[in-house]
């Protein structure tokens, strides 16, 4: 017998969330499916943190580092990525949560959820339009680089352990990788 896997909207997320059904679940929507987040452990809260800092700081009045809270994607997506370099909307982040418009670049700091976040959500990130994503391998120590999205997929995709890069965004702004992996 074939199972069906039933997909939900981001609004029928909304008000799952809203009836209090998904209240003490630590959960995501990607690609209409709810899906269970990893736990944080010390290392990944750690460096998700200071690196959330370093860029608030880094970028100041330009973007606003939102940490740990969703974004809201087309594709029936609503993840909650570690760090979201969005637009500093204000109050209109009362209404709604950022949408790709609104979205510089995604990070994510993975251990346990490396192939989900290498993969799965790179794709979803591509096919949303995301123009860049790092994700943060907390086990090699390394940032993995997905750039231009291009028919549900990265285009560009590269690694650095040390030195600077530019992010897509803000190409006058050097971001020092050993600050964002916290070497």
């Amino acid at each position: 017998m074939t199972s069906i896997t039933a997909k939900w909207t981001v609004e029928d997320y909304h008000q799952m969330i809203a009836a209090g059904i998904l209240l003490e679940r630590k959960v995501e929507l990607l690609k209409g499916e709810i899906v269970q987040m990893s736990p944080e452990g010390e290392p990944h809260a750690y460096c998700s943190d200071e690196a959330g800092e370093y860029l608030s700081e880094l970028l100041g009045k330009r973007a606003k580092i939102r940490q740990a809270k969703p974004v809201t994607l087309p594709n029936d997506s609503e993840p909650e990525p570690d760090l979201a370099i969005v637009q500093r909307l204000g109050r209109d982040y009362r209404e709604h949560h950022p949408y790709v418009e609104n979205i510089f670049w995604i990070i994510e700091y993975s251990n346990s959820s490396l192939e989900k976040d290498l993969e799965k959500k790179s794709k979803i990130y591509a096919e949303a339009g995301i123009k860049e994503y790092w994700v943060v391998n907390l086990k090699k120590l390394h940032l993995v680089v997905f750039r231009n999205p291009l028919d549900g997929d990265y285009a560009t995709k590269f690694t650095l352990t040390t030195g600077t890069i530019q992010p897509l965004a803000f190409d006058d702004v050097s971001v020092a990788v050993e600050q964002i992996i916290n070497k």
